[in-house]
C-alpha cells in the first residue's frame, strides 16, 4: 500500500473511532434534568424499567445508522418522566454529540403547532370562519373542473386544514424559481398555488398537501396583519414560555441547531430544510418552525390541559376538541383541524394508543403524539435527513410509541 493510501486509511479509521466513542458517550451519559426536576415514572403510573427499553432500542437504531441521533421526552399527567438524548447531532463535517436542549427543524410539525393553532385563535376572535370560502381571501383560487367542464363547489378553510381541498401535495420548485427567482414572496407563491389545477372536488378525497398550509399562513397574515411567525410567537409560544421556538433561528443560536441535509457540500444549520419554505425566506405555513423537545413538552402539556397552561389559555376547550377529532364532513380523511387522528400517516401512534389520541410527523424526522385517554405525550425528534436524506424513521416511530404505551402500568 502506498504512503498516500495508508494515510487516507488512517484518517478514515480515526473518524470511525471518533464516531464510535462519541456514540458510546452519548448512550451512557445521562443528559437529562436533575433528579429534582424529573418526576419518577411510578408517581404517575408508569414503569421506569419499561421506559429503559427506549435506551436499548435507540442503541440498536444508532448501531444500524437509521439516523445520527435523537431526543425523546415522555410525559404523563402534566409531569415529564423521561428525557434523554442519544447519538449525534451531526456526522458531517465532523461528529458532534446530540444534546437534550438542541434545536430541531420541525418540518411539518409547523402545520398543527403554528399554523392550525393560529387559525383557530382567529376563529375564536371572530375574524374568520372555517366555512369561509378560500376565494374570499384569495380571489384567484380556482375550483375543480371535470372532463365535462363542470365546476365544483368552492373550497373552504376547513378543506385546507384537513387536506381535502383538492390541491396537489407539493409544487415544482424549479418552475417557481423560473417565474419568481430564488426568493419568492408568499403572495406570489400563493397566487401560483391558487392557479394550480385541482385534483378532485373539495371534500371528496384526501391528499396530504403542503400547499394548503402555505395558503393558510397567507390568510393569517391577510387577516391579522402579521405573518405566522409573529402571530404564533405572540399568541402561542411566548405565553407558554416556549423560549426556543421560532422561525428563522437567530444567528446567535444557530450553533445549537441540529443540522439536516448536506446541500452543495454544507449541512443546513438553522436554515429550513423544506424547499418551498426556503423560497419564502424561512417563514411558511407548512414548514419552517424550529424548537426543542422541552418547548414541545410545554405545548403538549397545554393540549392535555384543555388549551391552557400555567394560567395562560391559548385556545378554548371546544377549539381543542374540534382540532383533535376527525372532522365530521370528511370522516374518510382521518384528519382533524391540523392534527392527524387516524389517517394513513398516523403510524407514529403505534399499536397501543387509542383512537382518541392524535399527533403529527415532520419530514426531517420529528414527531409528536398526544393521548388524552391516558394523559400521556411522546416527543420523538431525530435528524434522519442528515446527511443524505436516506435515514429510516417511519417504522421506528411506531415502535417507540409502543414502548412508551407499554410503560403505562396504571390507568
Amino acid at each position: 500500500m502506498s504512503l498516500r493510501k495508508r494515510k487516507k486509511a488512517n484518517r478514515s479509521q480515526k473518524i470511525k473511532l471518533k464516531i464510535f466513542f462519541l456514540t458510546v458517550f452519548s448512550l451512557i451519559t445521562i443528559l437529562n434534568f436533575s433528579a429534582a426536576t424529573l418526576t419518577k415514572p411510578e408517581n404517575v403510573g408508569m414503569s421506569s424499567q419499561r421506559l429503559k427499553s427506549l435506551d436499548r432500542f435507540m442503541a440498536e437504531c444508532l448501531e444500524k445508522k437509521y439516523f445520527p441521533g435523537a431526543v425523546i421526552i415522555v410525559g404523563r399527567k402534566d409531569k415529564v418522566v423521561f428525557r434523554q438524548a442519544y447519538g449525534h447531532a451531526q456526522w458531517i463535517p465532523e461528529p458532534k454529540p446530540m444534546k437534550i436542549d438542541l434545536i430541531f427543524d420541525l418540518a411539518s410539525l409547523t402545520k398543527p403547532i403554528a399554523t392550525a393553532t393560529s387559525i383557530m385563535i382567529l376563529v375564536e376572535q371572530g375574524k374568520i370562519s372555517l366555512y369561509d370560502k378560500v376565494r374570499d381571501y384569495i380571489p384567484e383560487f380556482s375550483v375543480y373542473g371535470d372532463e365535462k367542464s363542470e365546476k365544483s363547489e368552492d373550497a373552504r378553510l376547513w378543506h385546507l386544514l384537513t387536506h381535502t381541498s383538492g390541491l396537489p401535495a407539493y409544487a415544482e420548485v424549479k418552475e417557481i424559481t423560473k417565474l419568481y427567482g430564488s426568493s419568492c414572496s408568499s403572495e406570489n407563491l400563493v397566487k401560483y398555488i391558487a392557479s394550480l389545477k385541482k385534483e378532485f372536488p373539495p371534500g371528496k378525497d384526501f391528499r396530504y398537501s403542503c400547499l394548503g398550509y402555505i395558503v393558510l399562513a397567507y390568510i393569517i397574515k391577510k387577516v391579522s396583519g402579521e405573518d405566522v411567525a409573529i402571530f404564533a410567537q405572540k399568541n402561542i409560544f411566548k405565553p407558554l414560555g416556549m423560549k426556543h421556538t421560532f422561525f428563522n433561528p437567530p444567528l446567535e443560536l444557530r450553533s445549537r441547531c441540529v443540522p439536516t441535509e448536506v446541500i452543495e457540500g454544507k449541512p443546513l444549520i438553522g436554515v429550513v430544510h423544506d424547499p418551498l419554505a426556503r423560497l419564502q425566506g424561512g417563514i411558511s405555513g407548512n414548514a419552517g418552525l424550529f424548537s426543542t423537545g422541552d418547548d414541545l413538552a410545554l405545548f403538549a402539556r397545554m393540549m392535555l390541559n384543555g388549551g391552557e397552561l400555567n394560567g395562560h389559555r391559548i385556545i378554548s376547550h371546544l377549539s381543542l376538541r374540534r382540532m383533535t377529532e376527525i372532522f365530521p364532513d370528511v370522516l374518510f380523511s382521518g384528519r382533524g383541524l391540523g392534527w392527524d387522528v387516524n389517517s394513513i400517516y398516523s403510524t407514529n401512534r403505534g399499536d397501543l394508543f387509542g383512537r382518541s389520541s392524535y399527533g403529527h410527523t415532520g419530514y426531517t424526522g420529528t414527531s409528536i403524539w398526544i393521548d388524552p385517554e391516558t394523559k400521556t405525550f411522546l416527543i420523538f425528534l431525530t435528524n434522519r435527513v442528515h446527511p443524505d436524506d436516506k435515514g429510516v424513521i417511519v417504522p421506528i416511530r411506531s415502535r417507540v410509541a409502543n414502548l412508551v404505551a407499554a410503560a403505562i402500568i396504571k390507568l
